[in-house]
C-alpha cells in the first residue's frame, strides 16, 4: 500500500517539475514587443 502512494506522490512531482520546465522555456512577449538594441552596441561595448 505504501508502494503504491509513493509511486503516485513520485509521479506527481515529476509530472510537476516537467510542467514547471516547460512553462518556464516559452516566452511571453507581448505582440507588439521588439528587442531593442542597446545603446552601446554601435561603440563597440566597453
Amino acid at each position: 500500500m505504501w508502494i503504491v502512494l509513493f509511486v503516485v506522490a513520485l509521479l506527481f512531482v515529476l509530472g510537476s517539475a516537467l510542467l514547471l520546465l516547460r512553462s518556464a522555456n516559452i516566452p511571453r512577449l507581448p505582440k507588439g514587443v521588439k528587442p531593442q538594441p542597446y545603446k552601446d552596441d554601435e561603440a563597440g561595448g566597453w
